[in-house]
């Protein structure tokens, strides 16, 4: 007979073994950051923007999840029948019971083959020294010829043709076209290079573009023939390949990358607004600059002229001319005021001396008497009866005879 055993196994409600799975299998560190290869199939897209699809091969399928935010940035990736290669993490979906594959990044299947290359060959030529920032040539600030590697059919090219045509129509495009995709590219753009390094006028600027694509896509420029080309060409190079995600090995030689073709197109290209602002902050600045040094020459010309006067024999001259000035003034106004009081005394003394003038004794009145001898008549007693006189009046003078003398003594009794 059988008798149960002492300790008896742990029974657990499917819950709680879906649980306990669930945390061993998020508690294995190489299931949490795990690559899986497949097949995808049963893709479905719900309005959600969540992604649900199978990873299958020929003998298991492994459900798999993408949650929106990685949806957003590599669902494109996603079609049925495609090979991918999926990382994420191995948990379980509790309510149905499976493990599910959540997926976080997602490559085309056969690109981990080729970024192990990728690396290995950066590695190697990085050692060789072809990626030496030393090495890097500044771009031309005003480039006259412009060369473009690329296809001649792609979209990246009108990009690139319309940014340069907006920002510095003044330069002379040259297209040298190749393929950028496939077994023939690398040589194709190899001999698009050479091209252009043996014009008779060579550009001043290269740029090496292509529009986006996987890790295969753009692979022509990983070869190490073209990269080892790009480093040793002549002219300096921009190279615009994929998006600003995608690296290359060229990008690495080349003498400066761009996030994109129409990147490259306006890193090699100034900006023609911005040089015509510029141009007339320039024009602006040296006009102010022209002024202020045509004001300052003037002041400095001023003070050198006022300085040579100050030193200068004319000034002197010109000192004593004034001073001469003055004194001939101060003596005009001496002259004058000596003649003015010569003037004023020769007055007085006229009219004192026409004071004492008979003559004008004559004009009140009075009258001179003289003999025919010519002596004055002072006194009655000096003449006789019938003596002719002379009588000089202001307005002439006239003949007269004494018809009588009358002694002085009777006129005062006369006068009594």
């Amino acid at each position: 007979m059988l008798q149960p055993t002492l300790f008896a196994p742990q029974t657990l409600s499917v819950s709680d073994l879906t649980r306990y799975l669930r945390a061993v299998l998020e508690s294995d560190p190489v299931l949490q950051n795990i690559w899986v290869l497949g097949e995808v199939s049963n893709l479905s897209r719900p309005a959600s923007g969540h992604v649900y699809f199978t990873l299958k091969d020929e003998r298991s399928a492994l459900k798999c999840v993408i949650w929106r935010p990685a949806a957003q940035r590599v669902g494109h990736l996603l079609q049925n029948g495609k090979a991918v290669e999926a990382h994420g993490e191995i948990s379980v979906y509790e309510r149905d019971g499976v493990y599910q594959l959540y997926i976080d990044a997602l490559r085309p299947a056969g690109e981990g083959a080729l970024f192990q290359e990728f690396l290995r060959l950066k590695a190697q030529l990085e050692a060789e020294g072809l990626f030496n920032g030393e090495l890097k040539r500044p771009l031309p600030e005003y480039p006259q010829r412009i060369g473009i590697v690329t296809s001649a059919t792609g979209a990246a090219l009108q990009d690139m043709l319309h940014t340069i045509q907006r920002r510095w129509a003044l330069a002379d495009v040259l297209v040298s076209p190749c393929s950028v995709q496939g077994a023939e590219a690398p040589l194709e753009i190899i001999a698009a290079l050479n091209r252009l390094a043996n014009l008779s006028q060579l550009p001043d600027v290269i740029l090496i573009t292509r529009g986006g694509g996987s890790l295969e896509d753009l692979w022509a420029f990983n070869d190490e023939r073209v990269v080892r080309q790009i480093a040793a060409s002549p002219i300096p190079t921009v190279t615009g390949i994929g998006h600003e995600t995608d690296f290359t090995l060229a990008d690495f030689a080349a003498d400066l990358r761009a996030p994109t073709p129409t990147g490259a197109a306006e890193m090699a290209t100034p900006d023609s607004a911005e040089q015509k602002q510029t141009i007339s902050h320039l024009e602006r600045t040296l006009a102010d600059a022209c002024l202020q040094g045509v004001q300052e020459l003037r002041v400095a010309w001023m003070n050198l002229q006022h300085n040579l006067e100050r030193l200068s024999p004319l000034g002197l001259v010109r000192s004593d001319q004034q001073r001469l000035d003055g004194l001939s003034e101060r003596l005009r106004i001496s002259w004058n005021h000596a003649v003015e009081l010569k003037r004023l005394n020769l007055q007085g003394l006229t009219h004192r001396l026409g004071g004492l003038n008979p003559l004008a004794i004559l004009g009140r009145g009075y009258a001179i008497v003289t003999t025919g001898t010519g002596q004055l008549v002072r006194r009655p007693l000096d003449l006789c009866t019938g003596q002719p006189l002379d009588v000089q009046v202001a307005e002439g003078h006239f003949s007269v005879q004494v018809t009588a003398i009358t002694p002085p003594e009777f006129q005062e009794k006369e006068q009594e």
